[in-house]
């Protein structure tokens, strides 16, 4: 990766810088992959450890509690304290963190190396989110979308990979994913120098006397509360589909487990290629508009689903991926924008919540399941789009305030 000189830095400073935001893309995926080998290894270490399924909740929750809980603490922090290499040692965490579940011998090990990759988790996406802010150009909703396509990519591939190098091979397979996090340390590290370089652009982009600093501080914080509704709404719905899908078509339609995971994968697709758009759309026409549609928008199709045969249930599922999908990086840029001054601390609230409430939806609607039935959850969850009716109380704060636009 090539440095820019000083000169070339304030020539350039309100151009996307392309090779950092695909590197933090590639970082992403290299992340999310290592993340999601932990419920991939749950039948592993549940045999070889004799673990119950508390046990495994425990270890569920741990990972959570590290991984986006201290988000939001990550971020106030260097938003204060700049670390242009923390994202290197976040990832070294990661490292450490694999090679102790790989040589874990015990459970108080299994809940100690999870923590590990928790915490290298909660440094790494708010600080990737701030370089992908940095290195946007203006073009915030773009280069945020391109950051999680990463992820989702990640999230996919590391349960494939998981079977093809851990399943059946043993706990200390888990060693070839360190190459993983080594590369990751290393690509971290050249973003580290750019970042160091170019650190102005955010401190010029959060000096800008932009007009939504005239909104009072009740209506930033009623819009950063109806934000976090529609996370709510977004993830939990989400998660009835990523969580318990296959359980659905099953109960449902009778479908085998194979038939089932093709659906589960063509969701999956939908709900990258909604991540992608769904940034530059709202660089295009404004934030609010893609939350109004992507969350109150796709409330048709919800509702519809739990009444449809398999072969509409597996159509719907695909505008129902892309347009919720869209809605992350429009939220997120645009609670940014209402506290222009805290970068990092707002990425690390949004994507802890986004941690935070797909984990404890998924236990919510599987302690519903086990009480009514998966349609019953299909059923009320349809219904959750509609809080996207909140929208509506948002401020307009785009035209006047958008940063990109006064780059």
């Amino acid at each position: 990766m090539q440095l820019e000189t000083p000169s070339a830095t304030i020539e350039h400073s309100a151009r996307t810088v392309f090779p950092i935001l695909i590197a933090i893309g590639f970082s992403h995926l290299l992340n999310d992959t290592i993340q999601s080998l932990i419920p991939a290894i749950y039948p592993i270490v549940k045999e070889s450890f004799h673990l119950t399924f508390a046990q495994v909740g425990l270890i569920t929750l741990t990972f959570q509690m590290t991984a986006s809980l201290l988000q939001p603490v990550v971020g106030f922090y260097t938003d204060r304290n700049p670390k242009p290499f923390s994202l290197a040692i976040g990832m070294s965490f990661t490292l450490f963190g694999l090679i102790c579940l790989a040589f874990a011998s015990g459970f108080p090990w299994l809940l100690f190396s999870v923590g590990l990759v928790g915490l290298g988790s909660s440094i790494f996406h708010p600080e990737s989110s701030r370089i992908a802010y940095m290195a946007s150009g203006g073009r915030h909703g773009f280069a945020q979308s391109l950051f999680q396509v990463g992820g989702n990519a990640g999230s996919a591939i590391g349960p494939l990979c998981a079977a093809l190098i851990i399943a059946g091979h043993g706990q200390r397979n888990i060693l070839w994913f360190s190459l993983a996090a080594i590369v990751g340390i290393a690509v971290l590290y050249k973003v580290g120098q750019w970042y160091q370089t170019h650190h102005h652009r955010i401190v010029g982009a959060t000096k800008h006397p932009l007009r939504n600093a005239s909104l009072s501080s009740t209506k930033i914080a009623m819009s950063l509360f109806i934000l976090i509704a529609l996370i709510f709404s977004k993830y939990f719905y989400l998660t009835s589909l990523t969580s318990y899908y296959t359980f659905y078509l099953i109960h449902t339609f009778h479908v085998s487990v194979a038939s089932a995971q093709v659906h589960l994968f063509l969701f999956l697709f939908a709900v990258a290629a909604g991540t992608f758009i769904g940034g530059p759309l709202g660089d295009r026409f404004g934030r609010k508009y893609v939350i109004w549609i992507s969350i109150l928008g796709v409330s048709p199709f919800t509702i519809a689903l739990p009444y449809a045969n398999l072969m509409w249930t597996s159509i719907l599922t695909v505008p129902i991926g892309v347009i919720l999908a869209s809605a992350f990086s429009a939220i997120l840029v645009y609670a940014q924008n209402l506290l222009p001054g805290k970068i990092g601390m707002v990425a690390g609230l949004f994507f802890g919540l986004a941690f935070g409430m797909a984990g404890i939806g998924s236990a919510i609607l599987g302690k519903l399941a086990d009480l009514t039935s998966i349609s019953y959850v299909f059923h009320v969850c349809s219904y959750l789009p509609l809080i996207g009716l909140l929208t509506g109380f948002l401020p307009n704060i785009e035209i006047s305030g958008d940063i990109s636009q006064e780059e």
